[in-house]
């Protein structure tokens, strides 16, 4: 990596240091000042302030590397909207995932009317660049009439029981708004999420649907891939 496009340089840390903050704060259920608290028990002195910047600064750059690198989704997308209070405001995250369990992409709304859900359509076919096979949603209203004007030629089920995966996919968000005590404005939990999502969907491996070679294999292909994404080189 040369030094002129370096997006490091100028930071008092190298960027090994930077990295494994990110992934701490993305890969599991930790706050800022848990974070703090692993690296100081490694004689890594940072304030919890700082580690917010890397994550903002660094975790758009890590997320979008991901999205880039990622298979093709599958046909098979699964929509649901679950409500999220901000500032004593309801709003609504919604959020779409793959027959695989893959986290499409995510979008937080005050509505959850036709208009909001042809926004989160247009999101998701502008992020993904083709159209599902077949679209899987609850029984809400909104999905039907913006389906009709956007996706014209996709197939629509809509069921209470079918679209299980996705409502267990919002658990992660859930665990994170708790541990942040609630977002505190749309703008921010919609870059918090545009980050988290991509990272933390990288990390989950069902293990349950995998054989221990074939697990560890994947564990250790997603060490690479987030080294790559991270521009770090490996060390033999």
């Amino acid at each position: 990596m040369s030094t002129r496009s370096n997006p490091y340089r100028g930071f008092r840390f190298p960027a090994e240091i930077i990295n494994q903050a990110v992934w701490l704060y993305h890969g599991f259920s930790l706050s800022l000042r848990e974070v703090e608290l692993i690296l100081a028990a490694r004689g890594i002195v940072v304030g919890y302030e700082t580690i917010r910047e890397w994550s903002l600064r660094f975790g758009r750059t890590y997320a979008n590397s991901f999205k880039r690198s990622r298979p093709r989704p599958g046909d098979k997308w699964f929509l649901d909207e679950v409500f999220v209070r901000i500032r004593s405001k309801l709003h609504y995250l919604w959020r779409a995932v793959d027959q695989h369990g893959n986290a499409l992409d995510v979008l937080v709304q005050s509505r959850r009317n036709k208009k909001a859900a042809k926004r989160f359509f247009r999101k998701l076919l502008k992020g993904l660049c083709y159209v599902p096979r077949v679209i899987v949603t609850d029984k809400l209203g909104s999905y039907g009439a913006a389906k009709r004007e956007v996706l014209p030629g996709v197939e629509h089920r809509q069921s209470r029981y079918l679209n299980n995966c996705c409502e267990v996919s919002h658990q992660p968000t859930r665990r994170r708004e708790r541990h942040m005590r609630q977002f505190k404005l749309v703008r921010h939990a919609q870059q918090f999420l545009a980050i988290h999502v991509p990272i933390h969907n990288h990390f989950q491996l069902r293990r349950h649907c995998l054989s221990a070679s074939e697990y560890c294999a994947a564990r250790e292909s997603a060490f690479v891939s987030w080294r790559y994404a991270t521009g770090v080189a490996l060390r033999g």
